[in-house]
């Protein structure tokens, strides 16, 4: 009793910092991303794609005009339109997470793997993450080529059946 006595305010102070923790602690924050499952209540929330609506068209736009202004690659098709792309499963060595990581780079086609230079393959390494220097290893660059010109029989000789 004698120690209650001699140390109440610091059981108050314990008491109260407890009281504030709990009551004051930040509440939890949700965020979705696109890979997230669509629930039922949450399916009329979609947002509409780009070039849809008199915002998303300013955006492509300006960053059209910016990707022209400094010779970068930027999205320039917009949603509605389709453009034919190459199966990049058809390489030895990329398989689906490798040919979508390609895909979110900007690249779809046989022809646009084909032409990359050896600085550009530098900077596109960086952004692959987990799948970094497999173009080198892979040889993509040298496979791409060879089925951008349509030319299976010397694919198949230099790397195996497609």
């Amino acid at each position: 009793m004698d120690l209650i006595r001699d140390y109440w305010w610091l059981i108050v102070v314990v008491v109260a910092l407890v009281l504030a923790l709990i009551l004051l602690r930040p509440k939890q924050r949700v965020t979705l991303t696109d890979s997230a499952p669509v629930r039922p209540h949450m399916a009329h929330q979609k947002r509409p794609p780009e070039g849809r609506g008199l915002a998303g068209e300013h955006a492509a736009a300006a960053s059209d005009v910016t990707g022209d202004i400094l010779r970068a690659p930027v999205h320039k098709k917009l949603d509605d339109e389709t453009e034919q792309h190459d199966d990049l499963c058809q390489m030895k060595g990329v398989g689906p997470k490798f040919a979508e990581a390609l895909r979110d780079a900007g690249f779809v086609r046989f022809e646009q793997i084909a032409q990359l230079t050896p600085t550009e393959i530098e900077r596109l390494d960086t952004r692959l993450g987990t799948f970094a220097g497999r173009i080198s290893r892979d040889r993509i660059v040298e496979q791409a080529d060879y089925l951008a010109r349509g030319d299976t029989d010397g694919f198949e000789q230099r790397f195996g059946k497609l």
